[in-house]
């Protein structure tokens, strides 16, 4: 197997060996998920994300691509996509990372440190750079909202499907409602 193969499964084991939480997407060791909790001493303590990593054939010398599956307010993240800005993975990275780093060093950093001169959400960016108070507002507002353990474990990774399935849900409810009343009727 090539060497970026074995330093896939190497840093992977790694990563399922930890203290993190990390369920494989189709027993794939290049596409996980990992829980992944905002780091404490930061306004994001206390949230709780599901983090999609999908690692290419080239690792680790190209680095991984990382998208926060629940929403979160922040510069150098998509807020629609989740996806965090490259550029900002790149300039950090080093193949000298493994995994653990991407959530012990990279991401804490990247909520600490945003970089409103390289943004994903510009709506963030300018309120970081023009009302600082605003924008730490919305985003704790965020973390209260989007990022806790229920929406971290209802992530999927499925953007588009999300208000379907809710719609299908409400309907189901209706219908159910519906034949319990008819089979109340029927034993009268």
């Amino acid at each position: 197997s090539s060497p970026s193969k074995r330093r896939i499964e190497t840093d992977v084991m790694k990563l399922l060996m930890s203290d993190y939480e990390v369920s494989l997407v189709e027993d794939s060791m290049q596409e996980f998920h990992v829980r992944f909790f905002g780091p404490p001493e930061t306004p994001f303590a206390g949230g709780e994300w599901k983090i999609h990593v999908e690692l290419p054939d080239q690792y680790p010398y190209k680095s991984p691509s990382i998208g926060f599956l629940n929403k979160i307010f922040h510069p150098n993240i998509d807020e629609l996509s989740g996806s965090v800005c490259l550029d900002v993975i790149n300039q950090t990275w080093s193949p000298m990372f493994d995994m653990i780093n991407i959530f012990e060093v990279f991401l804490p950093q990247l909520l600490r440190y945003p970089n409103p001169n390289d943004p994903l959400n510009g709506e963030a960016a300018a309120l970081l750079m023009r009302h600082p108070q605003e924008y730490e507002a919305k985003f704790v507002d965020y973390v209260k909202r989007f990022a806790t353990k229920e929406a971290a474990d209802a992530a999927s990774g499925k953007k588009e499907d999300d208000d379907e399935d809710e719609e299908m849900e409400e309907m189901s409810d209706a219908g159910s409602y519906g034949s319990d009343d008819e089979a109340l009727d029927m034993e009268h």
